[in-house]
């Protein structure tokens, strides 16, 4: 899904150029992108699939997104919703959740946790 078009900043389908410049974070899922934009105290992720992807339950500070493209079954403290294009969810500090995200799924995350993805190196 990801191309390039001469004389435009677009180098996928979704974010343009600035956002990927930002370093690649280090999301141990397969086929995905991610690209960190680093607070003092929060991080800001722009994600990009390729492939289905199955994410097992866990928790952690504050998260909120916003789907940009595709679709997502999240599973927020055993309510099961689908999200996509335009919607958006939160998921509270410690509250358990899982997620069925689909390929070509795109969103906007932000984490109130400074340190939840690194880098890669």
């Amino acid at each position: 899904m990801f191309f390039e078009r001469k004389g435009d900043d677009k180098i996928s389908e979704v974010f343009p150029k600035p956002i990927l410049s930002l370093p690649e974070a280090d999301v141990p899922l397969e086929g995905v992108k991610a690209y960190l934009a680093q607070g003092n105290n929060f991080q800001i992720i722009f994600m990009e699939f390729e492939k289905d992807v199955s994410v097992p339950e866990h928790s952690h500070e504050d998260q909120w997104g916003i789907i940009l493209e595709g679709k997502i079954d999240l599973d927020i403290d055993g309510k099961l919703k689908t999200y996509s294009k335009g919607d958006r969810y939160f998921i509270p500090k410690g509250v358990k959740h899982s997620a069925m995200i689909y390929a070509g799924y795109r969103d906007l995350t932000f984490f109130n946790q400074k340190d939840r993805y690194m880098p890669k190196s």
